[in-house]
């Protein structure tokens, strides 16, 4: 890590519909996926919209792991965000492609915190 955390930005697609509606799963991959990485969890909160998709977050001693969900397309946008050298985000990115199955996963990672990143008005 180059700078204060690295961010992870995960697109999910073609994903099961059904995996995505569902909060129970979806916290419990998310949390999982946290373990594995070597995160340490704080807390979770979890959200079901009407009529459909998720949102939710694990809050980490590290930072976060959070999710949006659009069953109707298939597509979940997922973020991990760690300011530990210790935690590896490409354990959870696996977990997480293989339980929402995933067809077409791919992710970007950024470093944060790096003074070339800070764009002045």
């Amino acid at each position: 890590m180059k700078g204060l955390g690295v961010h992870a930005l995960v697109e999910l697609n073609e994903c099961d519909a059904q995996l995505l509606d569902d909060p129970k799963l979806l916290e419990s991959s998310l949390l999982n996926s946290a373990k594995l990485a070597g995160a340490t969890i704080l807390s979770s909160h979890f959200h079901q919209f009407s009529p459909q998709g998720v949102s939710g977050v694990v809050i980490i001693e590290e930072s976060h792991f959070s999710v949006h969900t659009w069953p109707e397309f298939g597509y979940a946008a997922i973020d991990f965000f760690t300011c530990s050298d210790k935690m590896d985000f490409k354990v959870a990115y696996d977990f997480l492609v293989n339980a929402l199955e995933s067809k077409k996963p791919s992710y970007e990672t950024y470093d944060r915190g790096l003074e070339t990143n800070v764009v002045v008005p």
